[in-house]
């Protein structure tokens, strides 16, 4: 039975706001939509413990605005409230594909969703729900790959599988630099003295300081996401 070959049974997905969107355009792509929640059911369908951290950069990137002019921690409050509109989105889909799920935001909006409590969400989890987590961790200055950390530590996931649109971790931008290399596993240390752009240095530091593993895949490839929980060798592992 694939349930005997599960290698992470409690999974902290990390999908960014781009994957939400279609190639080079802004807002919610509905297709897009529907194949992420397809390979999430693939998952609940092992019987995985899974929270999922969405990001917004599909509908506002506060560091771009900040850069603009805006002052950066309200960008970066507008960021959150963008991450709340993509979690309502992947919420009303995956229900519709059956998967019972529960948002909860670091920003109270009890009319739409429900404030992050941990306690609550372990207790979703362990009645098989998926908890969507949006609005970062609710403060200015910090990235939704920090707070995917964060998260993942509190809800005791096994590891973080940040979903982007390379096959991995190279060491240069691939869409950039034909002659980039793609690590097929990275030490956190080497990580962050290669100073490497997929993942933020603070997300990265602070799975280092509690040895949770980060897998880095192409989540544009069909069953990724399985194949990661099975055990297959997909995309890069950071870790010592």
């Amino acid at each position: 039975m694939a349930s005997s070959r599960i290698k992470w049974k409690r999974v902290l997905l990390k999908v960014g706001g781009e994957a939400f969107a279609e190639k080079g355009k802004f807002g919610i792509s509905f297709s897009k939509l529907s194949w992420i929640s397809q390979e999430i059911k693939k998952v609940k369908e092992l019987g995985v413990t899974l929270g999922i951290m969405v990001g917004g950069g599909n509908i506002w990137r506060g560091e771009i605005a900040a850069k603009e002019g805006m002052d950066r921690a309200t960008a970066d409050y507008m960021g959150m409230l963008a991450t709340i509109i993509n979690a309502i989105a992947l919420q009303d889909v995956l229900e519709k594909k059956g998967i019972i799920t529960r948002v909860q935001t670091s920003i109270e909006m009890r009319e739409i969703a429900e404030p992050y409590i941990r306690r609550r969400a372990l207790r979703h989890l362990e009645k098989g729900r998926v908890v969507i987590f949006a609005g970062g961790t609710g403060n200015p200055y910090f990235t939704t790959d920090t707070a995917a950390a964060l998260r993942a530590l509190e809800i005791g996931a096994q590891v973080i599988l940040k979903a982007t649109k390379v096959e991995g971790i190279y060491s240069a931008d691939p869409f950039k630099d034909k002659k980039a290399v793609k690590f097929e596993q990275i030490g956190y240390g080497e990580f962050l003295q290669k100073r490497l752009q997929v993942m933020d240095a603070t997300a990265v530091t602070l799975c280092m300081d509690n040895k949770l593993p980060i897998v880095v895949f192409n989540l544009d490839r069909p069953d990724s996401i399985k194949k990661i929980i099975l055990g297959e060798k997909v995309g890069t592992i950071v870790k010592d």
